[in-house]
């Protein structure tokens, strides 16, 4: 007669197994705004922060292309006064067949927001007056001064001179660039 232990200390490893398996798999957290006043109260709680907003959706194939150049801007600014926020403009009823797995394989760091609200006729002009809906759009923020950008950032460097105006100390940021520049040649 065989003992049991080997079957009981299976029976206790093959869940032990699946919950740390499913602890690994964990989607990215993400908050959900349903209204137009909850995306602008994100916004005020930036303060003085320079915000840069990435509108996206899992769907839109540039918007996917350029996601690694504003993970890239939120490692390299992190510690520096500037927020990443990326709102993803995918359908509620698709976070857990859509949504979910791309945050799962893609491991975004910068916060992510999924906006729900549909009335889009409504909050796109308030975002920004001359934007037709179409994404990739991005807005970066700092106090009262706003920029938009419609389209796609084709490289990191295109989104950092889009972005170097709101910093807080640009022209250290340029001659920090500059000297580097000129001490490699």
């Amino acid at each position: 007669m065989k003992p049991f232990f080997p079957y009981r200390l299976r029976l206790l490893l093959v869940p032990l197994a699946c919950f740390f398996a499913s602890v690994g798999a964990s989607a990215q957290a993400f908050t959900v705004y349903d209204s137009l006043p909850q995306l602008e109260a994100r916004i005020r709680r930036a303060g003085d922060a320079t915000l840069v907003i990435n509108f996206w959706a899992t769907w839109c194939k540039p918007c996917v292309e350029e996601l690694p150049c504003f993970e890239e801007l939120n490692a390299r600014y992190a510690g520096e006064n500037v927020q990443v926020v990326l709102v993803s403009l995918d359908f509620r009823s698709l976070i857990d067949k859509k949504l979910l797995p791309f945050l799962r394989t893609q491991n975004l760091q910068s916060e992510v927001v999924l906006f729900a609200d549909q009335d889009a006729n409504s909050w796109i002009p308030r975002i920004y007056a001359g934007w037709d809906g179409a994404i990739p759009a991005t807005v970066v923020l700092r106090g009262n001064k706003r920029s938009f950008n419609l389209g796609q950032f084709q490289e990191y460097a295109d989104l950092e001179a889009f972005v170097r105006p709101y910093l807080v100390d640009s022209s250290a940021i340029l001659k920090t660039q500059n000297l580097a520049n000129t001490s490699g040649k």
